[in-house]
């Protein structure tokens, strides 16, 4: 909706509500839903047009509390949106601890709500509740009533086909988030005032990186004339589904070899691949292995964990730390914190290695999927419908991130530059991530693109959004990989799930261990990567590669 146009519809009352719905997907020939109060039969009004019942309709929502919402119930987004649609939301919260736990009870036989929402429902139950009859498809709703829905398809292409499962039904609604900076995710970070106190420049290849740590190690550059330089750290992912990037290869193996922090990729020859395999990643671990064999690798990056990677950048008094990987200045050092250091680390491009491999991860498919779940309980699924469509819309998805319009944020005027250096959309006047009930702050099925995201207006005085913007449109983008290698969101059968998590389990941990190995001298990678080679042969990583593909030619076909 434009500015206004909410209430211009609402204007529009008398004219509007008395039109039918068109055709489901649940088996209702008379195009028309029960409302749920009285057992009446009740219609919903044009696409597009509010409010969406002419009586009030209930609608049970289950969903994960959120901790910067203190209460959906009497929120006044909630509040707005009801006024608007004249639907009731009957809210189910779930404690955040126990969403996957409720979920699944719920789905196993539970008393189902009529709708699931922010539960992030995941590809394999989408494909198993979906075939069951328990999600229903809305594939027919989307056609009749999704006006913002084929607005964000058109705007965002990327995004209909993550959602279509093989079958070809779309059986969840996403929200999407569009982060610039997020897709090129595998980012180093170099503490500035160091390169400045010894007169360094901006290292532009892996040696030259190699004598920037040695110099942090041995010229003093906090000036304290103690040794306590920690030239390069780190901290290894979790596990395969961490998007963390602070593992010490994260950054740097992408001067040897393709490797996304997925581990998994479309090689150029159009099939799925990964990067441990490869001679290329051989020789990164070589390289990392000379610079902990040479005193320039924290030990500690092997095994400590994010948090501890934060506390070496915010070393009290004197700064320590002098580079790391990580998706943006978070990873090591606290944002708006009171050292100010978040300031001084800054992006270094893609180093090129001994080969001139020189690449950039990139993941285009920021859509969030399973946000928003119409189950075959509710009573009113084309309502349901409706209110999901309607959160679409851009000044729908600011109320419901930000708050009431001209306090909470407002559009910006003419000449105000956005975090891209172009005209700006909005301007945020709210307080990220406080306990607040104006908004539901991320929660449900909302759009935030590129246009909308980047059209934040920049701020001085809150720089992060357009340094983030600057360091990856500079440094980054020149050298990401063609979108072509990036794997998409898959949708697996429940039996190639079990066996993929078998396997990529047993695969990833064996990996990770055998990096470590490699790095630290444990093992010697020249003599012992013949039989790592055949260990990953023996875990079955022909069959691992083998379901991925058979899985990513069927969500090819369902998407074209």
């Amino acid at each position: 909706m434009k500015k206004r146009s909410v209430w211009a519809l609402m204007l529009c009352l008398a004219v509007s509500t008395g039109l039918l719905a068109a055709c489901s997907n649940n088996g209702n020939k008379d195009n028309e839903a029960a409302s749920g109060q009285g057992g009446g039969v009740q219609t919903v009004s044009a696409a597009g047009e509010f409010p969406i019942t002419e009586e009030k309709t209930t609608i049970r929502v289950m969903t994960s509390a959120n901790a910067a919402v203190e209460d959906f119930r009497t929120n006044e987004f909630t509040a707005y949106l009801e006024e608007l649609t004249n639907v009731h939301i009957e809210w189910e919260i779930v404690p955040a601890s126990s969403v996957a736990e409720k979920l699944n009870l719920t789905l196993a036989g539970g008393d189902l709500p009529d709708v699931i929402m922010s539960m992030n429902v995941s590809p394999e139950q989408q494909v198993l509740y979906g075939k069951q009859g328990i999600f229903l498809p809305l594939n027919d709703y989307i056609e009749q009533y999704g006006v913002n829905t084929k607005k964000m398809f058109e705007e965002s292409p990327l995004v209909k086909s993550a959602i279509t499962t093989t079958d070809g039904n779309i059986y969840a609604l996403p929200a999407p988030n569009e982060c610039y900076h997020c897709s090129m995710r595998q980012k180093m970070w170099i503490y500035q005032p160091w390169l400045d106190e010894l007169g360094l420049e901006m290292p532009k290849t892996t040696e030259e990186f190699r004598n920037m740590l040695m110099a942090f190690k041995t010229k003093d550059p906090n000036g304290n004339g103690q040794a306590d330089e920690i030239p390069f750290s780190g901290a290894p992912m979790a596990n395969a589904s961490s998007t963390l990037t602070t593992s010490v290869e994260n950054f740097l193996m992408n001067s040897f070899t393709y490797a996304p922090y997925t581990r998994v990729y479309i090689n150029e020859g159009g099939k799925v691949d990964v990067p441990y395999n490869k001679d290329g990643w051989k020789e990164g671990l070589k390289y990392l292995h000379g610079l902990y064999a040479d005193g320039l690798m924290d030990p500690q990056a092997l095994t400590q964990d994010a948090n501890q990677l934060v506390q070496l950048g915010e070393n009290p008094g004197t700064p320590i730390l002098g580079a790391a990987s990580g998706p943006n200045m978070s990873a090591v050092s606290q944002l708006n914190g009171s050292s100010g250091r978040w300031l001084e680390y800054v992006a270094v491009p893609p180093l090129a290695g001994p080969d001139g491999v020189q690449l950039t991860q990139y993941d285009p498919y920021q859509v969030a999927g399973g946000q928003f779940v119409i189950t075959s309980a509710a009573s009113n699924p084309e309502a349901a419908f409706r209110l999901a469509d309607a959160l679409y819309d851009r000044e729908m998805t600011l109320r419901l991130n930000f708050g009431e319009p001209g306090v909470d944020w407002e559009y910006a005027e003419d000449g105000v530059l956005g975090l891209n250096g172009e005209q700006a959309v909005y301007k945020d006047k709210s307080s990220f991530g406080v306990t607040q009930n104006k908004h539901w702050s991320q929660t449900g099925p909302n759009y935030r693109p590129n246009s909308l995201r980047l059209g934040e207006a920049a701020d001085p005085d809150n720089p992060l959004g357009t340094i983030l913007y600057n360091e990856t449109k500079e440094k980054y983008e020149p050298y990401r990989v063609d979108a072509s290698m990036v794997m998409p969101p898959l949708f697996f059968t429940t039996e190639q799930t079990e066996e993929i998590a078998d396997l990529q389990k047993t695969i990833y941990d064996y990996v990770s261990e055998m990096n470590a190995r490699f790095i630290t001298g444990n093992a010697n990678i020249d003599s012992e990567w013949d039989n790592y080679l055949a260990t990953l042969a023996n875990m079955n990583l022909d069959r691992y590669l083998q379901v991925y593909q058979e899985a990513y030619d069927a969500n090819m076909d369902a998407a074209s």
